[in-house]
C-alpha cells in the first residue's frame, strides 16, 4: 500500500519532521592553520582573480579519467563527470609545487596538522584510529590535478552536546582540499574548466555525524556546536571559505541527498524544509504517474520498497517513454527568441525529445509565500542539462514562452506530441544534455535520486533556500590506497599527551574572566574573535597591561601587531605617549621584540611628537580657550566640551593625551557653571 504521506508542499515551514520519517546529518569541512597537508608549503590564498594570473603564472592543461577503484568498479559520481567532455587549466600559484601539479610523490603527513586532527577528536571523545592510512578519494571534476583526493581516517564513535540533545560523530577524517574554480569557458571540443593551485592540498578536517539531528532548526544547533570546538583549538582557519557545511538530509517517502553550500548557518533550517518539501512534492508525483501507467504505487517510506517491483516499473517506462532525439533546428530557422537565433548562427543546433505522460506535469515557476519557487519536475530537468554545460532547456508546459512562438510550439507538438523537451547548443552537447533530461525523467517513476547537490546562490547568498542537482552521490567505490605514503601508527603515549593538554572550551574560556572587570559584550567579542588568548597573555606577562586598556585595545586594532600594540598600551597608560601616538607607531613598527619596541617607541614619540604635555600645560591650555569662547559656554554649558576639545589639541600640538584633555575641560566647564 502506497499510505498518505501528510504535510502540504506549499508551506514547508508547518512540515512535521517527526510524521514525514526526517533524518539528517551534516559534514563539516574546516580547514587547518598549518602548512598543506602532503608538501610542505605554506597554505596561502592569494587575491589575484584570472586577469592578473594568466600570462604570469605558469599553467598545464589536463584531462582527466576516472580510474576503477579497490573493488574494481568506477564509481558513479566519477563516470557521470568523465562524460562532461570537460577539459582543465591549472595555474601554478607561488605555494604550488611539483606535488600539487601531481609531478612528484606526496610526502607523508603534516605533523601539525595530524595533531591538531587529533586535538579535535580528543575534544569530541572519539577513537583514534591505530594508524594513519592515506585513501585516493576519486574526483575527475577536475577540482584534483591527480584525479583523485587524499583523505585519511583519524577517528570514530565521537560525540558533540548541543542545546537539543548529543549528536554522535562517526567518522573524523583528514584530507586535502581541492584546487580552487576560476572561471569556466565553452570551447568546440567541450567546455574547459580554469583552476587555481593554490588552495590545493590545505588540510582539511571532515567531521560527519550520526544521522542523530531531530529537526531542522537543531541542524543550525549542531553545526554552531560543531564549528564553536573545532574553531576553539585556535588552530583553525578563519575567513570566507575556511568552514563548509554539508547536510544529508532524507525523509521516509524521499531518500538521501547531500546538500553543499550552506554557508550561513541561519539559512540551514529554511534549506532543509524546502529540500523536504521537494521530496514530499516527488513523492505524491511518482505516485501519480505510476497510477496513470497502471502499476503498483510508491510505498509511504523507502525501507518497504520491492526491488522487483521497480525494476518491472522501470520496464515499463522504457516502453512508454524511448531515447529518440530529433532534430528540429528547421522549425526555429526565423525564431523570434534571440538566444535562439544567436546559437543557431554560431553552429548550434535544435534538439529534442518526447516524454508521453508528462503533459502538465512539469510545472511552470511558482513561489511559496516565502518567496521560495515550489518544487516542480521542468527545473529538476533542467539541472540534469545544465550538468552537460548548457545554459537550459525548453519545454512545453512553459511555451510559448521566450521569442518561442505559438506556430513553433505547434510544429514541435507536431512531432513529439503534447509533451517534450527542447535544447539548443552543439549537437555533442544537446544529446548529452537530453540524455541528462530524459534519465531524469524516467527516474521521476520511482523514489527520487540518490545525488549532489547544491545551494543556488546569487550574489554570494542563498537566492530562496532551494537546490539544484550537481552529480550523482558518490560510493564506495571511489575509495582505494595511498601507496605512495607510509601508514604512520599513533602510539598511545601520543594520544595520551594529546588528550592531557586540550584546549580550553567555550565555557571554560568564559570562566576565565570572571574577575577581569570587564563588561559581558566585551568578553564574549574578545572569546568570539579569539582574542582570549591574546588578552590573558597581556595582562599576566612582563608588561602587565590593565584589562579594560587592554581589551578595547584589542578589540579596535586586531592581532595583526599584536607586540607592538601591546607597548604602545604599556606606554600610553603609564603617560609616556599620548593616545594619538598609538596607532602610527604600531602600524610603523618592524619588530616584535619587545625591548626594542619600549626603546624605539619612545624614540619615535619624542621626534614625532606624541610625548603628552604635563598637566600644567595641559590646564593652562584649558583655561584659555574657556576664556577665549567664554560666551560659548555659558550658551551650551556641558555641551561645549565636544567641541572644545579639538580646539585645546590645536592650542596643544597634539601633544596631550585626548583623555587628559577631556577631564581637564570637564573639571574647568563645571566650575564655570
Amino acid at each position: 500500500m502506497a499510505g498518505e504521506v501528510p504535510g502540504d508542499v506549499a508551506d514547508a515551514g508547518n512540515l512535521d519532521p517527526t510524521a514525514l520519517g526526517f533524518m539528517c546529518g551534516l559534514e563539516i569541512h574546516q580547514q587547518l592553520a598549518t602548512g598543506k597537508l602532503h608538501s610542505r608549503q605554506p597554505s596561502n590564498l592569494y587575491e589575484d582573480g584570472i586577469e592578473e594570473i594568466e600570462g604570469r603564472w605558469p599553467s598545464a592543461h589536463r584531462r582527466l579519467r576516472a580510474a576503477r577503484g579497490e573493488g574494481g568498479r568506477i564509481d558513479i559520481a566519477a563516470r557521470f563527470e568523465q562524460r562532461r567532455n570537460r577539459s582543465f587549466v591549472y595555474y601554478q600559484s607561488p605555494n604550488a609545487g611539483l606535488i600539487e601539479m601531481d609531478e612528484a610523490p606526496p610526502l607523508e603527513h603534516d605533523a601539525a596538522a595530524v595533531e591538531v586532527a587529533l586535538t579535535m577528536a580528543a575534544m569530541m571523545d572519539a577513537k583514534p584510529v591505530g594508524a594513519l592510512q592515506a585513501m585516493r578519494k576519486t574526483v575527475v571534476d577536475g577540482s584534483n590535478t591527480s584525479g583523485f583526493q587524499r583523505t585519511t581516517l583519524i577517528a570514530t564513535h565521537g560525540s558533540i552536546q548541543t542545546p537539543s540533545g548529543s549528536v554522535g560523530v562517526d567518522v573524523i577524517c583528514l584530507e586535502e582540499d581541492s584546487a580552487r574554480k576560476l572561471d569556466t569557458r565553452s570551447t568546440p571540443d567541450g567546455e574547459q574548466v580554469v583552476y587555481t593551485l593554490d588552495r590545493l592540498g590545505i588540510p582539511l578536517v571532515e567531521v560527519a555525524t550520526a544521522p542523530d539531528v531531530q529537526t531542522p532548526e537543531h541542524a543550525k544547533e549542531t553545526a554552531l556546536a560543531l564549528g564553536t570546538l573545532l574553531r576553539d583549538t585556535r588552530r583553525v582557519r578563519r575567513g570566507l571559505g575556511s568552514i563548509r557545511q554539508d547536510l544529508n538530509v532524507s525523509i521516509g517517502a524521499g531518500d538521501r541527498v547531500e546538500i553543499k553550500g550552506c554557508q550561513d548557518l541561519d539559512w540551514i533550517p529554511r534549506i532543509i524544509r524546502l529540500e523536504m518539501a521537494r521530496q514530499l512534492h516527488f513523492h505524491r508525483l511518482a505516485n501519480d504517474l505510476r497510477t496513470e501507467l497502471g502499476v503498483e504505487p510508491l510505498p509511504s517510506h523507502r525501507d518497504l520498497d520491492d526491488a522487483s517491483v521497480e525494476a518491472s516499473v522501470a520496464v515499463k517506462v522504457a516502453e512508454q517513454m524511448p531515447f529518440q532525439l530529433q532534430d528540429t533546428t528547421s522549425v526555429f530557422t526565423n525564431c523570434e527568441s534571440q538566444m535562439v537565433s544567436e546559437s543557431l548562427s554560431s553552429g548550434s543546433v535544435v534538439l529534442g525529445i518526447s516524454l508521453p505522460g508528462f503533459t502538465g506535469k512539469l510545472g511552470s515557476k511558482t513561489l511559496d509565500d516565502e518567496g521560495a519557487q515550489l518544487p516542480r519536475l521542468g527545473r529538476e530537468l533542467a539541472s540534469a542539462a545544465k550538468l552537460a554545460g548548457v545554459k537550459g532547456i525548453f519545454h512545453s508546459d512553459e511555451l510559448p514562452a521566450y521569442g518561442i512562438t505559438e506556430s513553433e510550439t505547434a510544429a514541435c507538438t507536431s512531432i513529439f506530441g503534447d509533451c517534450f523537451v527542447l535544447c539548443v547548443a552543439p549537437k555533442w552537447q544537446g544529446e548529452l544534455a537530453l540524455e541528462g533530461v530524459h534519465s531524469r525523467a524516467c527516474l521521476a517513476f520511482h523514489r527520487i535520486p540518490q545525488e549532489v547537490r547544491n545551494v543556488v546562490i546569487r550574489k554570494g547568498a542563498p537566492e530562496d533556500g532551494t537546490t539544484t542537482a550537481m552529480r550523482p552521490l558518490p560510493g564506495g567505490a571511489r575509495m582505494y590506497p595511498e601507496t605512495d605514503i607510509p601508514t604512520t601508527p599513533i602510539a598511545s603515549e601520543y594520544w595520551g599527551s594529546i588528550k592531557e593538554n586540550l584546549p580550553p572550551s567555550r565555557e571554560e574560556r568564559f570562566a576565565l574572566f570572571s574577575s577581569s572587570g570587564l563588561s559581558d559584550n566585551q568578553v564574549a567579542a574578545l572569546v568570539t574573535g579569539e582574542l582570549d588568548d591574546y588578552f590573558m597573555d597581556g595582562i599576566s606577562g612582563e608588561l602587565a597591561l590593565p584589562s579594560k586598556a587592554w581589551a578595547s585595545a584589542l578589540l579596535d586594532h586586531g592581532t595583526e601587531k599584536v607586540n607592538a600594540l601591546a607597548v604602545a598600551i604599556h606606554l600610553r597608560e603609564s603617560g609616556s605617549i599620548t593616545r594619538e601616538g598609538v596607532g602610527p607607531l604600531v602600524n610603523d613598527a618592524d619588530t616584535d621584540d619587545i625591548p626594542l619596541l619600549l626603546a624605539w617607541m619612545i624614540s619615535e614619540a619624542a621626534s614625532r611628537g606624541f610625548e603628552p604635555a604635563d598637566t600644567g600645560a595641559v590646564d593652562a591650555a584649558v583655561a584659555e580657550v574657556l576664556a577665549e569662547r567664554a560666551d560659548f559656554v555659558a550658551e551650551r554649558g556641558m555641551e561645549a566640551l565636544g567641541p572644545l576639545m579639538g580646539v585645546v589639541m590645536g592650542k596643544l600640538g597634539g601633544a596631550a593625551d585626548g583623555k587628559a584633555v577631556s577631564a581637564a575641560l570637564k573639571e574647568q566647564i563645571q566650575r564655570l557653571l
